[in-house]
């Protein structure tokens, strides 16, 4: 029994590369729409910081298998391993988006190839996020093969991408209807992650082997629950609260949001790999 930090560079990886994942989405959905040139520079000079938050999620990826040689190996099998569709896909998203904000940065980037370019990076990012549900369907690990971890890993991309994504558009001093949306998607992904987070705890008393339940693989599993919620609540709050009153938010409060919605993440993210449970023959009912 545990409660799974000690994969916590497993939880930075996936937590922060889906963040990362929805943050690329908001802000290439930004540059998408008819902008000032001046406008399109603030917003690619703020890309920048997604990809050292990509840079540190593989560099936490690295650290859970030990050895930078490792992280290398692991594409030897691309096409037929999941955990190397995992990295590769990572990896094509990474660069395909490092790329872009290179040459835009450079003013080598057509403004018709640009959109292309932004489209197809988007879907690596979507496609890279899949990789990494695909990872956990293990036949001998019944609470992770479910349809759960995709929801999880899913909505992580919902809650915490459009905070990113808000937080650097904000430091970009970039306006725009569009972006009202963004706190709606966050609240309503939170809504259904509360949901799933009940259906889970309901389900796990139903999974169990000859010598362990999956309801007592996490003794705390209802307080860290609330401690998530509570975390995410906050730091949605951090962002709402302006908006309600018909203000901006400020960057500091902003950058605070991301800290908490990050936080509370990383404790589903625990509690995610706390359900590991490997058995010969499991039953589910």
């Amino acid at each position: 029994m545990g409660n799974g930090w000690h994969e916590w560079p497993l939880m930075v990886f996936t937590v922060l590369g889906q963040c990362v994942v929805g943050a690329f989405i908001v802000l290439a959905i930004a540059l998408l729409t008819q902008r000032s040139p001046e406008e399109y520079r603030r917003i690619h000079f703020s890309m920048f910081f997604l990809w050292v938050l990509m840079a540190v999620a593989f560099i936490a990826s690295v650290l859970h298998l030990g050895s930078p040689l490792r992280a290398f190996n692991s594409l030897n099998r691309l096409g037929a391993s999941p955990l190397s569709n995992e990295i590769g896909s990572g990896s094509f998203f990474f660069a395909l988006g490092g790329i872009y904000w290179l040459l835009a940065m450079l003013n080598k980037m057509p403004r018709a190839l640009g959109k292309i370019w932004l489209i197809v990076t988007m879907l690596a990012g979507i496609g890279f996020v899949y990789a990494m549900c695909r990872v956990y369907e293990i036949d001998t690990v019944p609470t992770w093969d479910n349809a759960y971890t995709f929801f999880h890993f899913g909505l992580t991309v919902l809650i915490g991408g459009p905070v990113l994504g808000s937080l650097l558009l904000r430091g970009a001093n970039i306006n725009g209807c569009g972006l009202r949306l963004l706190p709606v998607i966050s609240l309503a992904a939170l809504v259904v992650s509360m949901a799933v987070v009940m259906l889970q705890s309901a389900s796990l008393a139903g999974i169990s082997s000859s010598v362990q339940a999956a309801s007592a693989l996490i003794p705390q599993y209802g307080s860290l629950s609330v401690w998530r919620l509570v975390l995410v609540i906050l730091g949605l709050g951090c962002w709402f609260c302006p908006l309600v009153m018909r203000k901006r938010p400020a960057l500091a409060s902003m950058i605070l949001a991301f800290v908490l919605v990050f936080a509370g993440e990383l404790i589903g993210r625990a509690i995610f790999y706390g359900l590991h449970m490997t058995v010969g023959m499991a039953v589910s009912g």
